[in-house]
């Protein structure tokens, strides 16, 4: 993935990579929960390849992305990520990029392309419209669907807690093999990513982010009037590219019709199959695609 880079931005100093030219069209890959950068550890080059700026960070709480200062809430709410975000592309001067991620990641870019739109270019989210809908969390699902977020319940008890501070990876790996059961990784490539569960931090924001998104917790009053804008469910204005694994362990697939009045722009939703949780890697070609699909139509005509 090439050296870890840091730059002050917001109330963190991010870790990140960067490839490829500095005056190529900028792209921002943006991993989940419980993954790391190394998600992009094959799509990155695809695209450094094809002339983009490419830049992938580690979110709060990963990898040797740290809080500047102790007083700042461990947060993991939805707006804080895309705050980070935000502040990343500000801190690195980006002006306007394609924003591409999945699960926290495809949250924090979600969040950029609906409060910001002018500085997102094209979106790529896997699950579509990936905006917490915080109001409407207490409403259960079908129980085929609710028993798979044990974890976030398991997260909102003190158990759930000690078990991720005892053992991360033994939790963490148990999500990875649930949510994408037909990709068959070895363990050198699970411990590559587990690494980044060992930031100070990484506890402290996954179980906020369990609560919080319920409602059971406050959060960070510096993104208090963030979360009010993303209450009202923002349409996505920008040209967009959703995806839904076949095999997503998760969260099952959906047709273009699920979350169709939160695109107002043009949207191409495409079902992969063979494919879980984790799309970059398990897919990279296909991501990395979309993402080249999407820089090209961002830039001007000749």
């Amino acid at each position: 993935m090439g050296p870890v880079r840091h730059v002050r931005a917001g109330v963190l100093d991010i870790g990140y990579v960067e490839a490829g030219p500095v005056d190529g069209p900028a792209v921002l890959l943006m991993h989940g929960f419980p993954y790391d950068i190394h998600a992009y550890a094959e799509v990155a080059p695809r695209l450094a390849a094809a002339g983009c700026r490419v830049v992938v960070p580690y979110l709060r709480g990963y990898g040797p992305t740290r809080f500047i200062s102790e007083a700042t809430p461990r947060s993991g709410e939805q707006a804080a990520l895309g705050a980070d975000l935000l502040a990343l592309m500000d801190a690195l001067g980006i002006a306007r990029a394609v924003l591409a991620g999945y699960d926290w990641g495809g949250r924090a870019a979600c969040v950029v392309a609906a409060l910001w739109p002018e500085r997102c270019a094209g979106l790529v989210s896997f699950n579509s419209y990936n905006i917490q809908n915080i109001a409407r969390a207490m409403a259960p699902e079908r129980a085929v669907r609710e028993h798979k977020l044990w974890y976030q319940y398991f997260f909102h008890s003190e158990r759930g807690r000690a078990a991720l501070t005892a053992d991360r990876r033994d939790v963490c790996g148990l999500l990875w093999r649930q949510w994408s059961p037909t990709w068959h990784f070895d363990d050198a490539t699970f411990e590559r990513s587990a690494r980044a569960f060992d930031n100070p931090d990484f506890v402290d924001v996954v179980i906020h982010s369990y609560r919080h998104r319920f409602g059971l917790v406050a959060g960070d009053p510096a993104y208090a009037q963030m979360e009010r804008r993303l209450a009202a469910q923002p349409v996505i204005t920008v040209p967009s590219i959703t995806f839904d694994g076949m095999d997503d362990g998760v969260r099952p697939p959906a047709d273009a019709s699920v979350h169709a009045d939160r695109f107002s722009g043009p949207r191409s939703h495409r079902l992969v199959p063979g494919v879980g949780h984790n799309m970059p890697q398990e897919a990279p070609g296909a991501f990395a695609d979309a993402v080249k699909e999407l820089v090209l139509s961002a830039e001007p005509n000749p």
